[in-house]
């Protein structure tokens, strides 16, 4: 099994996520801070490398009611040109609630509203990496 790379996408940063060597697991990996698509896409083909990936989960953060509306078109865009650009597979994973349920699980961990701006995007691309692999082992 080739290691997947989850990513939270947003405006303004992206989430970073890897699975372990088995695809059981997914860590935080980092938070890019977003400046400009050359640069975004150049940090990711180094964690790429570093981390020999063989596919991309990206979150796709759907309406509730299942509709997509312009964040999703904007990851869809966004998964789109990362196919183009790495030539490795990306697979679209519905991410609902992963940024909510990040942020209760570092509330009830007491983390502090500071701690938890820096770290929600790289904890959202783990649940929705997780959530991806969980979902294939079933």
């Amino acid at each position: 099994m080739t290691r997947l790379m989850g990513l939270d996408v947003g405006d303004k940063t992206i989430g970073v996520a890897v699975s372990d060597e088995l695809g059981w697991t997914a860590q935080g990996v980092e938070t890019i801070k977003r400046q400009s698509k050359e640069k975004d896409f150049a940090r990711l083909s180094e964690l790429v490398s570093q981390y020999q990936i063989g596919a991309f989960v990206v979150g796709l953060p759907k309406n509730m009611n299942g509709t997509i509306g312009p964040r999703a078109e904007m990851c869809q865009a966004f998964g789109k040109l990362l196919e183009e650009r790495t030539s490795l597979p990306v697979h679209m994973w519905d991410e609902r609630l992963t940024t909510m349920a990040a942020e209760r699980m570092l509330i009830s961990a007491d983390v502090s509203r500071q701690k938890r701006k820096t770290v929600i995007d790289k904890m959202a691309a783990t649940l929705i990496l997780q959530g991806y692999l969980d979902a294939k082992s079933r």
